[in-house]
């Protein structure tokens, strides 16, 4: 496993959309290692493929209670709202608040191509909506209502 480098805004990859990812081999279970273990060395709670210069439908989560990998992610059912506050490993020192589902339903892949289905509710829902706004070149300033100063203790995702 080794640490990547993440992306910074504004660098343009952010912006680009991910491509599907068709061949679970080797070398997709490395850049999944690779990107837990980023998002591990970085404090956060989410980290998308392209956040690692990576275009690929590729994300990694963990909001406390293990974690989980999605290929090829796509959001199914959405209910209720939250309204909160989000950062980004990409986007160092910033927060903003963010209005998002309260629970969402994602399918996906494993890491090896058989489906999975992850359901989560507040942060985790947060969290799968803003790792796959990645794979979509959204960033969470482009939805944000209102931004600021990131507190220094808070995970970024």
């Amino acid at each position: 496993m080794g640490i990547r480098m993440i992306v910074k805004n504004p660098d343009p990859v952010l912006r680009d959309k991910a491509v599907q990812v068709k061949n679970f081999n080797a070398n997709l279970h490395k850049l999944l290692d690779d990107m837990a273990e980023t998002m591990y060395e970085a404090d956060g709670v989410g980290l998308a493929a392209p956040q690692v210069g990576i275009l690929k439908r590729v994300i990694v989560m963990d909001c406390g209670d293990g974690l989980i990998e999605m290929i090829n992610p796509e959001i199914i059912e959405r209910e209720g709202e939250q309204f909160g506050p989000e950062g980004c490993l990409s986007i160092p020192g910033l927060m903003g608040d963010v209005r998002r589902a309260m629970k969402v339903k994602a399918k996906g892949q494993d890491r090896f191509g058989k489906p999975i289905i992850v359901e989560g509710e507040e942060l985790l829902a947060r969290c799968i909506q803003h790792e796959i706004d990645h794979l979509n070149g959204v960033l969470f300033i482009d939805l944000a209502e209102k931004m600021y100063e990131k507190d220094p203790d808070q995970a970024e995702g």
